[in-house]
């Protein structure tokens, strides 16, 4: 079979699916939960995002520690990317261009000069297909997936992804995120980008939790928070969180981007390693992340100011923090960076594993 007529049969199976040009035609804006214990998580299919997650504190008082907005219609004009999918390169492209193969590619740019999460119409802000919903499972799970065609926001080649949600084990949330190229190689770097406050979504800000990071390095970046290609060390700066810290002990320091905003370069070798621990004395709640990406974003909410959130609570700066697996940014314009090229022979796949506690 030729190349063009594996191309017409892939189009031909997704149009049935609906979900030729990157949406579903058939399918409606819904929310989905899923449950095992006291953990309760909800998600959405608009850009494959978490909504909520429940769980108790250490007295077994229930509460939602992601922020969020208070409707679903704020999620489709939202700017903040809470609890979503990002996509089809998280984190930022240096002048929304890269040259692959030989060609040059030119994307759409939505931060300055500069392409952030997959551009002004990203994974985020689409609608994917619920593919299964098994919600009375032994492991409650869900699973979307999306079609993104070649050329969307400026990326070369069809691509499929799928984002999974399942309820693992008690207290345990696990995210697996595959993406398969169906004809040319492509750049692919998913993230979920939930705001953790595990005091609670509308307890204030996160400024006395304590972070731990097991990276020793950061990837260094321009006034744009572009990677340069280089390499530091975090020892002796207010990056170092190897051994755990208060956020806000030393975000003073960081005046430039009011917070924390920066990849780490995750030290094990390990193919699931653990990428960091927050917990938070108040509530007594403990998160761990492992992983099988090679960085991690740290983000602290820095331009949160009067946001609306659910129940009515209004966020401000800091009001949540973000930990974002990923491949590291900009890794498509530095050669020296673990690559993040998908082609129909090497599929890509990304797993998060969340594991709550108290203490």
């Amino acid at each position: 079979m030729t190349k063009i007529s594996v191309l017409l049969l892939c189009l031909f199976f997704f149009s049935a699916s609906g979900l030729v040009n990157g949406s579903s035609k058939h399918q409606k804006i819904g929310v989905f939960e899923l449950k095992k214990g006291d953990l309760s998580l909800k998600v959405t299919n608009w850009g494959a995002t978490i909504l909520s997650l429940t769980l108790p504190d250490k007295n077994g008082k229930l509460g939602d520690v992601i922020l969020g907005y208070k409707s679903i219609k704020d999620y489709t004009n939202g700017t903040t990317y809470f609890g979503a999918t990002v996509g089809r390169v998280a984190n930022r492209i240096g002048g929304a261009q890269f040259t692959l193969n030989g060609v040059h590619y030119k994307l759409v740019a939505n931060e300055g000069n500069n392409t952030l999460h997959g551009g002004t119409r990203g994974f985020s802000d689409v609608l994917w297909k619920v593919e299964s919903y098994k919600r009375d499972a032994k492991n409650p799970s869900i699973t979307f997936s999306y079609y993104s065609f070649d050329g969307e926001e400026g990326f070369p080649g069809d691509l499929i992804v799928t984002v999974s949600y399942i309820l693992s084990r008690k207290n345990h949330l696990a995210i697996v995120m595959k993406a398969k190229a169906l004809n040319k190689a492509t750049p692919v770097n998913l993230a979920n980008h939930a705001y953790w406050n595990l005091g609670g979504q509308n307890s204030g800000n996160i400024l006395d939790e304590v972070v731990q990071i097991f990276g020793s390095k950061i990837t260094v970046v321009d006034s744009k928070l572009i990677p340069t290609g280089k390499f530091a060390s975090v020892k002796g700066t207010p990056y170092d969180f190897l051994k755990p810290q208060v956020v806000g002990s030393r975000i003073n320091k960081l005046a430039s981007t009011k917070g924390y905003d920066i990849n780490y370069v995750l030290d094990s070798e390990k193919k699931i390693k653990l990428a960091a621990i927050v917990k938070d004395h108040k509530s007594g709640r403990v998160l761990e992340l492992y992983t099988n990406a090679p960085g991690l974003q740290f983000y602290t909410g820095n331009y949160l100011s009067n946001l609306k959130g659910k129940g009515g609570y209004v966020y401000q700066s800091h009001a949540g923090l973000c930990l974002e697996s990923q491949a590291f940014p900009d890794s498509v314009n530095h050669p020296n960076f673990p690559s993040t090229i998908v082609t129909p022979q090497k599929p890509y796949k990304h797993f998060m594993l969340f594991k709550f506690s108290t203490y």
